[in-house]
């Protein structure tokens, strides 16, 4: 009998991870940190529910942290099997992880040097070395929907998402023990891409399927009908005429080459004027050089511009911080300008220094470009919260506050419908998953008006049998 247990990504945006058994394998589809509530958090620090030296192989579905975060902690616990991905995800993966891990250690470092822990020492969850042992276990394959074996009885096709570079829905077929034809198949969406996005493809039709876990991350709403040129445009040209700042906290992968990717066609159409543009995330520079690599993925536009032998991510006056000194000199800069840092959560990273500085500006403009989840300082700010803690320090939140929704990277509700409607056979069972309670609970809803078929939204540890 095969089964699904959920120990992450139900009830929350954050900490994917799906164990799929049968006849005796064990395979885990993605392996993400919590982030956010505390509560949440508190959970990367728990002992698994099941014990990593069990599993046969673990695929990956993008390279988010939400979804990859907690995988140098689960080789640092014993697992040193097979890790299943696209090929651009393995390659985003060997800058995103190493990066993790030097982050977290810096976070404890500067805890401990600050006293700003309640635990003594402050321990990273796992560091760099943790990361690059987990990347020794990569098994990069296309996403191209070829069929891939991941252990005895299992096999995995990986497609399109849309979501990012390397994004994939991932269609798992479990082999019934003795019986030729009646495999079990299990589409998993990941991040569903929303459609007409720059930079990537639309997400690949889906693939007929027995079960679909399908993400909800905007099943209560739909993106807005202002484009996000149109928002940006009128952010930066307000930006300029007040001489402040533009602090973008963004995804090192994914959301900042989008950004980029708009403030340049912004300057080519003379839309705004040619700013000082600062990517400070050496991850981000980084993975806009994946996104060039990786060019059976761009879509058709992207692809045009770089055969003009121009580069679709860089401004005209753009420069990337690399080190911490060179971080800190973006401090120095004044006037109108653009910094773009990760975390796109206000959750850690170097954006936290530049938010402790403009949070409290009445003239600087903070510009969130993504989700916020429950928890985070990012949802704080943009609930309008008067101050939010940051490194354990109270900072007034003085600053305009804006929210660009088009730049989203997942699909809203009638996208992942259009979406579904790709399927030419009923599933038996669809599990919505990636959304808050009422996000899952909503997408759930418009699924059974659209279709009706049997949905449900799974809760942290539940276990649900295929048959």
């Amino acid at each position: 009998m095969a089964k699904i247990t959920f120990y992450g990504g139900v009830g929350t945006v954050t900490g994917s991870k799906y164990l799929l058994e049968h006849e005796g394998r064990r395979v885990l589809v993605d392996c993400g940190l919590f982030q956010g509530l505390k509560e949440l958090r508190l959970r990367n620090w728990e002992p698994p529910a099941f014990d990593p030296r069990d599993l046969d192989a673990v695929i990956i579905t993008h390279a988010h942290i939400d979804h990859t975060g907690y995988l140098p902690r689960l080789v640092r616990l014993g697992y040193d099997g097979p890790v299943f991905t696209s090929r651009a995800t393995a390659d985003l993966l060997k800058i995103l992880l190493p990066d993790s891990g030097r982050l977290q250690e810096e976070e404890a470092d500067y805890r401990n040097r600050h006293e700003l822990t309640t635990h003594h020492p402050a321990l990273p969850l796992y560091d760099e070395n943790d990361a690059k042992d987990a990347l020794k276990l990569l098994r990069p394959v296309p996403n191209d929907a070829t069929l891939v074996e991941v252990c005895d009885g299992f096999r995995a096709g990986f497609h399109v998402a849309g979501h990012i570079m390397g994004a994939s829905l991932v269609l798992v077929q479990m082999a019934a023990a003795g019986r030729a034809g009646e495999d079990l198949r299990f589409l998993f969406s990941g991040d569903l891409g929303h459609y007409d996005q720059p930079i990537v493809k639309d997400p690949a039709r889906p693939p007929d399927c027995e079960y679909l876990m399908v993400e909800s991350t905007y099943g209560n709403r739909l993106h807005g009908d202002v484009h996000p040129a149109e928002q940006m445009a009128r952010i930066i040209n307000e930006a300029v005429e007040r001489d402040g700042p533009v602090l973008i906290p963004a995804f090192a992968v994914g959301r900042t080459q989008e950004v980029l990717y708009l403030v340049r066609e912004l300057e080519d159409d003379d839309r705004i004027p040619v700013l000082p543009v600062v990517v400070d995330s050496p991850m981000a520079a980084q993975a806009t050089q994946v996104y060039n690599r990786w060019n059976e993925e761009h879509d058709e536009e992207y692809a045009s511009i770089l055969q003009e032998k121009r580069h679709p991510l860089r401004t005209m006056s753009m420069t990337t911080a690399a080190s911490r000194d060179e971080s800190k000199k973006v401090n120095a800069m004044k006037g109108a300008r653009i910094i773009i840092s990760a975390s796109g959560m206000l959750t850690g990273g170097r954006v936290l220094h530049h938010a402790m500085r403009m949070l409290p500006d009445e003239n600087a403009t903070v510009v969130f470009v993504g989700y916020q989840a429950a928890g985070t300082t990012g949802r704080r700010v943009q609930d309008g919260e008067p101050e939010v803690k940051i490194m354990k320090q109270w900072v007034p939140v003085r600053c305009r506050v804006e929210k660009v929704e088009g730049f989203s990277a997942h699909a809203d509700w009638k996208a992942v419908l259009r979406w579904l409607e790709g399927l030419e056979t009923t599933p038996r069972k669809v599990f919505t998953t990636h959304g808050e309670p009422d996000a899952a609970e909503a997408m759930a809803g418009h699924i059974r008006e659209r279709f009706g078929w049997d949905v449900v939204v799974p809760a942290y540890e539940q276990v649900d049998e295929l048959t």
